[in-house]
């Protein structure tokens, strides 16, 4: 049987569960054993860029063993001055088996990044928040922000109130209106400041600030603030942590626009002084002290994207859904 291309669009991969938060959790947990162990390895990413205004096109490759088996490479074009309408990030993933290295499928992945972004911040707030999450501080209104929230939702029912806040209050409130009903009582601030002075056990910040909007004031004895945009912490605000842990320092550290790293290439930041990662969290048993004010910076390892892709593109081989293609004809392999 000669091999086939399977494309699962937007569609295919919310009907394949592809942004189900306790899937994504799951995978996460196995893909960080996987890199412990060799079996899975994630290169630099490299990219060109766009005639869009500062735009910029990104290839992310990485390899995974285990239950997904697959080789692939997230290719995503940011956009930020784009005007047509289409989401400023546009992002498909390429699987190829991993033992073979025949093409497997193609999956559109807006949705899995964000889902596989919210999924590593549950590994955060479950492993190294100083204290049990109770009162969680939202901030922003976008992909990300929606993504966290549906996570918060399925994983940590246990939340007393989630506080959010968003420059406009408007884009805010379309937010929460589209989510429905949640457990929890939902506090909006009218201001960042309110925000700010709220109680919080963790602050998730979700924008896509230019520059850093949050300082030292943020870092309290007890809680943890997880930084998933690129710049929103400033450098004085990083220095007040007791404890620095973030998802994996590799050699994106040269290059990345995340806070931490441009802290990092100013020469204040060692890299020493990492608290720990992703795989001290989940294998070495890290724990910070209750007292500890803990920050986590989320660069998004493009492994776990591939992770996701291929269990979905297995999923909907089993269902059949998707869209296949045929990569030869008979007559081009004779």
């Amino acid at each position: 049987m000669l091999p086939t291309l399977r494309y699962l669009n937007r569609q295919d991969v919310l009907q394949l569960g592809g942004t189900d938060p306790q899937q994504a959790f799951d995978d996460v947990l196995e893909v960080v054993r996987l890199m412990r162990s060799g079996e899975a390895q994630m290169p630099a990413e490299s990219h060109v860029d766009l005639a869009t205004p500062l735009g910029k096109a990104y290839a992310l490759p990485a390899r995974v063993g285990g239950r997904f088996n697959a080789a692939g490479v997230k290719w995503t074009a940011h956009r930020p001055q784009a005007e047509d309408g289409l989401p400023q990030a546009l992002a498909l993933t390429l699987v190829n088996d991993a033992n073979s290295g025949i093409p497997r499928g193609l999956v559109e992945s807006a949705a899995l990044t964000a889902t596989r972004t919210a999924a590593v911040s549950a590994v955060a707030l479950r492993y190294a928040a100083p204290r049990p999450i109770r009162r969680v501080l939202l901030l922003g209104a976008g992909v990300q922000a929606q993504a966290h929230i549906k996570m918060l939702n399925v994983l940590f029912p246990q939340l007393e109130t989630l506080i959010c806040w968003n420059r406009t209050p408007t884009h805010l409130q379309r937010t929460l209106a589209a989510l429905g009903d949640l457990p929890w009582p939902v506090e909006c601030p009218s201001s960042l400041a309110d925000a700010l002075a709220s109680e919080y056990d963790a602050l998730i910040s979700c924008t896509s600030a230019a520059q850093p909007f949050l300082g030292p004031q943020a870092l309290r004895e007890g809680t943890i603030v997880l930084q998933i945009g690129y710049h929103e912490m400033s450098f004085e605000g990083i220095r007040k942590a007791s404890k620095v842990v973030a998802d994996l320092w590799g050699d994106f550290c040269q290059t990345s626009a995340k806070s931490l790293f441009q802290m990092y290439r100013a020469g204040e930041f060692p890299a020493a002084a990492l608290a720990a990662d992703l795989s001290n969290l989940l294998i070495d048993g890290w724990r910070p002290d209750t007292n500890d004010s803990v920050y986590f910076s989320s660069f998004g390892l493009n492994v776990f994207d591939i992770a996701l892709a291929a269990r979905l593109l297995q999923d909907a081989e089993l269902q059949q859904l998707g869209q296949t293609l045929p990569l030869f004809s008979r007559d081009s392999l004779c």
